[in-house]
């Protein structure tokens, strides 16, 4: 399905300095994926953020780069998508200028279209498609084969959506990072206020 060229995102977006500024700013925004040919959608409603400079949390904390982590230090506008466990994957945005190694979790989605794709993929009778980092990935269709694809290509993008007010959105600690010492107490993850989709509240 040919995808609207002209609500996507532009690059600009993500390549700005302020890590939690593009992370807030994506809420309310579309994540679309063709994967297959198969159209499916879902509003961002929860997201991490990330920092490459003093951020223990960070798979790329202060320069560090292994084969993972290198797509981190690309320019912004492109996936990283990581194995968790062994087993579930994981979707961030890049964001920042190149070297920077800034990037955005997904952790929930609001699903819009291509629910049937998605209940098939997850083969299970879970009603909840898309409120957990994982289970958006699978039913989306993201795997690490994504890892360092742009979002102008026809696989994986974000388009505009409704904009999130400050009142709207809860900011909280990131979760599953207790190994991150003071940094897991950053206030950095952020949720859409009483959307049923988030993953925790």
């Amino acid at each position: 399905m040919k995808k609207d060229s002209l609500n996507i995102l532009p690059n600009d977006f993500y390549l700005r300095s302020n890590v939690l500024e593009v992370a807030k700013d994506l809420l309310g925004k579309v994540l679309c994926t063709t994967i297959d040919g198969q159209l499916c959608k879902g509003i961002i409603v929860e997201v991490e953020a990330y920092s490459g400079k003093n951020d223990k949390a960070c798979h790329a904390n202060n320069g560090k780069r292994t084969p993972r982590t290198e797509v981190m230090y690309q320019e912004g506008g492109r996936a990283y998508v990581y194995l968790c466990y062994g087993i579930h994957h994981l979707f961030n945005v890049v964001t920042n200028q190149g070297g920077s190694a800034d990037a955005v979790l997904i952790r929930a989605l609001e699903p819009l279209a291509g629910l049937d794709i998605m209940a098939s993929r997850l083969n299970s009778n879970n009603k909840k498609l898309t409120n957990g980092p994982g289970i958006l990935a699978k039913s989306m269709g993201i795997t690490t084969q994504l890892t360092g694809i742009t979002f102008d290509e026809k696989l994986l993008w974000i388009e505009h959506g409704n904009n999130v007010s400050q009142s709207q959105i809860i900011a909280t600690t990131r979760i599953g990072v207790d190994y991150a010492e003071e940094d897991a107490l950053l206030p950095w993850r952020f949720y859409v206020k009483d959307n049923s989709w988030v993953s925790k509240f």
